[in-house]
Order: C-alpha cells, then structure tokens, then sequence
C-alpha cells in the first residue's frame, strides 16, 4: 500500500456557533446595540462568557459609547475608553492595567465590526480636491451678497477674515499655551467637557470612528479673549436676534476636532442662517437644497408638538458607505474648505462636513431680512409645516396630501400649482448652467434650481394649520426659544425697528397669529368705548399663557389657555378672588390692578358678540355651549375657584369621566379682563440695576402680600361636591395605597382628599415627565424621584387629633401660584406717576419701591407652600437671605408639626422635604430653574442633597400663631 506523504491544513475553526449558542442568528449590529445597554459591570462579566463576547465586550467603540452616557462633566481621557471608563469606576490601577491584556482568538469574523475598525483607522488622504461645485468669491459686495447668494444658495468668500488676528493665532501649538486650562463644552449632543489640553491630548491618541471635537457656544465666557480675535464679517451684521441680548438663543460656536470628525447631516436650528470661518485645517463640505433628504437620513416629525428628530449616520459613514451609491444627478452640492475661506449656509439647507485634518473655526447663525419670516414659521404651533420645510413633501402622508391638495389656492405668482403625487417629491439639485452648444460653462454659475417643492414663504405658510394657537398648542422643546421669549423678541423688533414692521407683522401673523388676535381686541376696545390701541401695541406682549395688550391707560387679557372651558374657569375664579377682596376690604386690594370691566368675546356663525359678564351668573353663550357646571360646585360664582379645581381634576385624574373640551361647536368663546395699567415697570427690567437695599423690600413687600393672600377666606368644599360613587373610586385605594379611613372621615375637608389624590396621580409616572426635561435634570436624580417621594402622601397633611377630631396641620389658602419677576411692578421712589426723575448730573433715579403683583389667572387653592416654589426660584434666584427676609414679613404658620414627627417620620416635619416634593411633581419644569441656578447641584447624589442645598433656610422657620 503506497502511503502519500503529504502535508495537511487544518482549517480554522468557526467559533460563533459554541461562542453565542442561539445568539448566533442574531446580526452582530444588533448583538452590539444590546451590550450598549448594559454597564461597565456587566459587559465586564459577559466578557467572560465566550471568545466571541470577548471580543464584542472589548471593543472601543462600544466603551466609547458606555463611557459618555456614563459621564457628565468634565472628563479625561485615559488613553482608551475601556480605560477612562474603569477609572470613572474607580477601580485600582493596577487592576486596570491587567485589565488591559488582549487575548487573541482564531475562527472569529464580522463584517460589521471591521468595518467599524476600518472607519477608525481609515486615512482621509482620497477626499480632498481643489475646487468642487460651490462658487468661490472674492471681494465680494453687501449689495452683490444680498442679490445672488442671501437666501438662495451656498457660496465660499475669501477675504472676510484676512484681518482677523485669528487667522495667524489660531494654530494648535499657539491656543494651548494661553487656553491649556479653559474648560470647552465637547460636541453638541453630549454634557462633557475637557480643559484645552486634556482634549489635545485626546486628538493625539485617539483612533475614534467619530471622534469628540469642541463644540462649545460659551466660549466667550470661558475664554472672552477668543472673542477679540474675530470680528462679524459685514455683510451678516445684520441678526434680528441681537436685540435680546444675553437672553438670545446660542447662536456662535468655536468648533476644534480631528480628521474624521465632524457634523453629521441637519438644518440649522430655527431654519437660521449661518456662516463659517475656517482657521487651520481642511473641511469637506456637502450640502443639499431645502426640502431634499440626503439617503441614508430620516427625519421624524412628533405630530403633537411638531418636535423635529434626524437619524443620520456619522458623516465619515456617510461618505463611505452612501456617497458611492448615488448618482451624478443625485449627489450633493459639495466643495473642500480652505483655511481662511468663510462658507454660507443658507436658511433650509441640508449640510454636512468632515474633517480631513485637525481644524478650527469659528461659526455663527443669524437671522436677517431674508430668513426672518422663515425663523417666526419654524416657530409657529404644529408639525406639517416642520416637517415640510425640512423633507419636503415627503413629510407628508397620503391623507395629509390630499387635505392640501383640496385647499391650496392656486397663487400663480408665487408658485405654480402641485401635482401633489410621490413620485413628484424629490427635488433636482442646482446644476451648472449650460450653452447653447449644450457644454456647461463655467464652474460656479447656476441656475436657482428648478423642482416641484417651492422654499417660498407663501407656499411654506400653506401648510400651517392656522387652528392650531401659539397660546393653547404644545410648544416644540427644538425651538430656538421658548413662547415667552418668542413675544418679547417680536415685541422688541416692533418697538426698535418701525421701518421693517410690514416684515415684523407677517412674522408675528405667522408665529402668534397676531392678526386673529388684534381683531379681538379691535372687538373688545369697541364695545367698551377704549381707544383702539396705538401701532406700538398691536403685538401680544403677556409672558404668560394668554394674550395680552398693553395701551396707554389700559390692560386687555384675553383668556385662551387650555380652551373655552378651562379660560372661562380662570376667568370665573378671576373674578370670584376680586370680589372677596372687596368683600373683606383686603389691604392686598390696593397691590393688584384695578378691574375696569370683564366680559365673554364670543364667533357664532361667523359675526362677533360680546356679554359683559361679572362671573356671578351662566350667560346664554355658555348655555348654547353646554359648559354649565354641576349644581351645588359655586352657587354665587358658578365658575369659581370650587369648580375650577373640580374641573381639573376630573380632568387630569380621571379623564374618561372627566370634561370633554373638544366641543366642535360653532361658537368661539373668549372670556376678557380689563384692567387698569399700573405705573413703574416691572422687576425684570429692573432687576439688574436695584440697590441690595431695594431687593430686600421687594422680599419683604411679598412677604406681607402674600400673608394677606393667604388669610382671605375661601369658598369651603362640600362632600357632596364629589359624588359618593366619585368618592370610592378614587379614594379607597390608589396606588397601593390605602386611603379608606379618609373617605369615610367626614372631618377631613374633600379639598384635602383632592389634594392627596392629584399627588398620587402625578406621582405615577413621575419618571416620565422629569425625562421630558432630561436635559435639564440629572440623569441620576431622575431614577431616584420615585424612591424620594412619599409612599403615603397623607403624611404631608400633618393630621393631628382634636377633641376626638381629625385635622389637617397645614394651612389651605388662596394661591398665585405664578409669583415671578413679570409679575411684580415697581415704582420711582422720587416721583409719583412711577416714571424716574433726572437727577442733577443727568442720570435717571434708581431707587425703587414694589407696588403690584400682577396676573392672578393661575388663581387656585392648595397647600401655601406652592406659592413659595416660583418666586424663590424665579424672583429670589434661590438667595436664602431673601428667603429669609420674606419670611420675617410673612409670619404665618406654613404646618403643624405633629409628635410622630421628629423621629422615624422626621422628613414628613421638614419643610423643606414638602417644598422639594411639590418641585418635584411641579406640572411646570421648575427644576429646570432650579438646576440652572445652582449648577453645582447637577453632581447631586440625592434629593435630600437637593432639598436641603434650596429649601434648607425653611426649617430654621416656626411661623408665628
């Protein structure tokens, strides 16, 4: 038998199958989203299961992403993420360094994972070329800028930074001896930041798919000499947002990174502007026109509150894996970036940008002429026009297409009408011009691209839904800013720039529906014989919840929040609060402004109509509308406090049984209040320039405004205000917690019970409401809200016996609920119509005395410890010696301590503890408030930490009998 000599190869091993069992069908994208989930522990032990998740478990994209979900605050890198991540842990060294020992196995592949491991140490040397297709322009005109490119299409400037002592100092080796130690804020999306240094030493290292880069909007703050070395190119001085001042939305960034970083695929926050100068380094730029999604994105459209989220890839990714695939039709405007080039970013346009090198630039949005109509419509209530101004009509769905289709006017001037099908969504993309010989001229010169999706303000504007309100709609949490910000920006162009009001009223039509307004308050002004207002008081200027007119000697607030039934619940409670004032000849009467006249403004079959109304009766209108309320809930004032809150809380606790505001009735409600104006101004204007002297008076002023308000007498809630079936269901057991003995007692007040009740139900999902704040409230504060709050909220009652009676120990008032720095005047102490008298060497009095609180739509009744939460967060900034100093004038007892308090109970005797659970369960983000002015409790352990950090000066204070 002839035996072969022959060598043998072995072959590899595939390890998936023993490595991952049943996992082994699982996608290892999918394998790796799962580990993403877990923390540093846990991927430490899984590590230990198999070769396979050995190497799933080690991998630095994944410690990357563990690592910066972890950490807030400032950060060091140790030279891996694995590595800063266990020294976050704060493990021994030396276990991190054996830690660090890579084990080796054959018969492992994933394409998925090399490709990841391809992006982190790919060389960008390929993605550079000397010109592109976005024109380049020297020298160029403010007039020439305006007419060709400002509102329409990208250009590169050279030029505007050649004096800038920026562009020699700018450099890596030359900001890190002066700005070594500075703290920068990294990327947009995250809340990390490093000391200059630390992050150049991160560039250094790091081998990152989509490495960190500084992207920091309070640079000016943290390094104001970088200010100094830059100026505003001339042709964008023009920014309407300047006029807010320190309270304007970010707006500039300094922005340093590495090759492979940069911006993945967006629009511009607000639909602003923007330009940006490039210093050191190289950028690839890529841009698409309004309307036109790159591939590879989505865009999502919340359709409550028109809340706009991208998923895009990294912008490496994107150039790796979807730039290839697309077509020369297809592909992007794009161009490579030199330094001291400035590039514009038109409002609308899609963009994004890779670094090839390590690159620094300064960028700056801006709203003009141009885009201002565009920033109010960005602005405005609802999601079809969001979503349109970003993806076009892909935005739209079948159902939505055919409602606009119905009734979009044909506007030939402006654009032509649509064949509002699929396949005519997708826009073409600027192309050169060509000849007459069908040769493309000159690169640079192009036609204003031609498609089926018009960036117009008056076809934008279609798709507004006008029955959605600035006042009564959800506003978006993306929105440059917020709805009181928005009408003091508007307000403040119309004062300071009377020449653009024809601009400045389209803007305010579209984002406050100004006009729907003004023809209401036209309306009211006429049925009560007051001059119509002047044209400087034609904008809604109210920093509340509904619109309000400021004339010479006049105040109109017209109530919207919530709908018809809820505005005519305020008003009614409005109302009732006046007449108990007079009633008992309140001092706090002669501290509130005086009502002139009040009344229902009423569109029934297209006319207006108008009925005086005192809030003591039910007018017809309201009959028609069927918003009677239940008999025996306020029989002198039907729409009072007591039925007020029993509106409210059926409304919230149980909404299947409780009221239905969507009546598709004909009829318009809109309740209005009349005021006298007060003179002076208010403390927001003045806040920043009174006397030490003069704040303590304002405490002191509200210390005795509110010991009056909450000495008023009440309307008493009757038990048979909730019916006895109303009563079981929602007081024997809720939330597991045993509430019988208080539904059977009769001498506990149903407004208690009620009390007890609302807690509990916002206490349900409290996890959820906080994370719709997360960006303002600690990660970790959130997971522990539950555990802090009361398991038995009967407890915040203070229940005490009394002759063989049960009594609540804490007090049951009037409330403002709304006491903030818009809602206080102040007068000139030297002159008598509160307007500052010149002094002898020309300047203005400063002195000032408190005289009004103003706004008592929020009117409720409830625990006074609520009135406290807004004004020390909002008029005191959290100073405890105004604490203190309001509290010397209050001198009313805020709780009874009972004896179980002080022992096991003894946070149940804190007051402090009570005013922390009311934040916590706050319907409003006051805890935003909170941890934007002490910013050093956003490292807070807990909510005792928290509590006793602002509401501590509270249990020094025993109230007074």
């Amino acid at each position: 038998m002839e035996i072969l000599h022959q060598s043998h190869t072995f072959p590899i091993r595939d390890r998936r199958a023993d490595s991952l069992g049943d996992f082994k069908y699982i996608p290892d994208e999918i394998i790796c989203s799962i580990l993403d989930c877990l923390t540093p522990l846990d991927l430490a032990r899984l590590a230990c299961v198999s070769s396979f998740m050995y190497i799933f478990c080690n991998e630095e994209p994944l410690w990357m992403s563990v690592c910066l979900k972890k950490v807030s605050g400032h950060i060091q890198y140790k030279g891996s993420w694995q590595k800063t991540t266990l020294h976050l842990e704060n493990l021994p060294n030396e276990y991190i360094e054996f830690c660090r020992k890579p084990l080796q196995f054959d018969g492992f592949s994933s394409p998925f994972l090399y490709r990841r491991l391809y992006r982190c140490h790919t060389t960008l040397d390929g993605f550079s070329f000397d010109d592109g297709n976005v024109e380049r322009k020297n020298d160029i005109s403010a007039e020439q800028f305006h007419r060709e490119y400002d509102g329409i299409k990208p250009v590169l400037l050279n030029g505007l930074a050649d004096t800038w002592p920026a562009r020699k100092t700018w450099t890596i080796d030359q900001l890190v001896p002066k700005y070594g130690d500075t703290t920068f804020k990294i990327s947009s999306s995250l809340k990390v930041s490093m000391t200059f240094k630390d992050y150049v030493s991160y560039m250094k290292q790091q081998h990152d798919e989509d490495p960190l880069y500084i992207f920091d909007d309070k640079f000016g703050e943290s390094a104001p000499g970088l200010l100094k070395d830059y100026t505003v190119p001339q042709i964008f001085q023009e920014d309407f947002f300047d006029v807010l001042d320190k309270n304007r939305p970010s707006f500039r960034w300094l922005v340093i990174g590495p090759a492979r970083s940069g911006a993945s695929w967006h629009v511009d926050p607000g639909l602003t502007s923007a330009w940006n100068t490039l210093l050191c380094g190289r950028k690839r730029w890529a841009l698409y026109p309004p309307g036109t999604v790159p591939l590879g994105v989505t865009v999502h459209v919340d359709d409550d509150d028109g809340d706009i989220s991208v998923d895009s890839p990294t912008s490496l990714q994107w150039w790796l894996d979807f730039y290839p695939l697309l077509a020369d039709e297809n592909k992007p405007i794009e161009c490579t970036q030199l330094p001291g080039e400035t590039i514009f970013v038109p409002s609308g346009w899609w963009h994004c940008v890779l670094n090839l090198e390590t690159t620094i630039a300064v960028t700056q949005n801006f709203v003009n002429s141009r885009n201002f109509e565009f920033v109010c419509l960005d602005m405005a209530p609802g999601y079809c026009h969001r979503g349109v101004c970003r993806a076009g009509l892909l935005a739209l769905d079948e159902d939505s297409l055919e409602i606009i289709e119905k009734n979009m006017p044909c506007e030939k001037e402006n654009f032509r009408c649509l064949d509002l099908t699929k396949k005519e969504t997708k826009a073409r993309i600027l192309r050169p011009q060509q000849n007459e010989n069908g040769k493309e001229n000159a690169k640079g010169s192009y036609n204003v691209w031609e498609h089926d999706f018009s960036y117009d303000i008056n076809y934008l504007a279609m798709f507004r839904n006008r029955q959605l309100d600035h006042f009564t709609s959800p506003w978006c949490p993306d929105n440059s800013l917020g709805q009181r910000g928005l009408r003091e920006w508007l307000s403040r162009l119309w004062v300071g720039n009377p020449g653009k009001r024809e601009m400045i009223w389209k803007g305010a039509c579209l984002a406050l529906n100004a006009d729907k307004w003004l023809d209401c308050l036209g309306k009211i002004c006429f049925f009560h014989s007051l001059p119509f207002p002047s044209e400087n008081a034609t904008l809604p200027v109210g920093m509340g919840s509904n619109p309000v007119y400021v004339m010479d000697e006049y105040v109109v607030k017209i109530f919207a929040e919530g709908g018809p039934q809820s505005s005519i619940f305020d008003l009614g409670t409005e109302l009732e609060f006046y007449s108990t004032l007079s009633e008992v000849n309140s001092p706090l009467k002669n501290h509130i402004p005086n009502v002139l006249a009040s009344g229902i403004l009423h569109l029934e079959n297209g006319s207006y109509n108008i009925d005086s109304w005192d809030g003591k009766k039910v007018p017809d209108v309201i009959r028609k509308c069927n918003l009677i309320p239940e008999k025996g809930t306020g029989d002198v004032f039907p729409f009072g406090v007591q039925s007020k809150i029993l509106f409210t809380y059926r409304k919230d606790v149980s909404p299947e049984n409780g009221p239905d505001d969507s009546d598709e009735s004909t009829i318009v409600l809109l309740p209005y209040l009349i005021t006298k104006r007060c003179n002076g101004k208010i403390f927001t204007e003045l806040r920043n320039v009174l006397p030490w002297e003069d704040v303590l008076n304002l405490a002191s002023f509200l210390g005795e405004q509110l010991r009056s308000l909450h000495m008023l007498p009440y309307p008493s809630f009757s038990n048979s205000a909730l019916s006895d079936s109303e009563q079981n269901r929602w007081f024997s057991s809720a939330n597991g917690m045993d509430m019988e003995f208080v539904s059977n007692e009769s001498d506990i007040p149903v407004e208690w019970k009620i009390f007890v009740r609302t807690l509990m139900e916002k206490k349900k999902n409290v996890s959820g409401r906080l994370s719709k704040w997360s960006g303002s409230i600690p990660k970790t504060l959130i997971e522990k809200a539950e555990a802090y709050l009361p398991d038995d909220f009967l407890k915040l009652l203070s229940i005490y016996e009394e002759n063989g009676m049960k009594k609540v120990g804490k007090p049951w008032s009037w409330i403002h609920r709304d006491i903030m720095d818009d809602n206080i005047y102040m007068e000139c102490k030297s002159c008598s119509n509160g307007i500052p008298a010149p002094t002898s060497n020309g300047g203005v009095a400063k002195s000032w005395r408190p005289t009004y609180i103003l706004d008592f739509s929020n009117l409720a009744v409830g625990d006074s410890i609520n009135d406290l939460i807004t004004m020390h967060l909002d008029v005191f900034r959290g100073n405890s010696d105004l604490l203190k100093q309001f509290l010397k004038s209050y001198k009313l007892s805020l709780m009874r301590k009972t004896p179980k308090q002080g022992s096991d109970d003894d946070k149940y005797g804190r007051l402090s503890y009570h005013a922390m659970c009311f934040c916590i369960l706050h319907d409003e983000n006051v805890l935003g408030g909170l941890f934007k002015t002490w910013k050093e409790l956003r490292a807070a352990e807990s909510w005792e930490e928290v509590e006793l950090q602002v509401w501590g000066e509270l249990n020094n204070y025993e109230g007074f009998p």
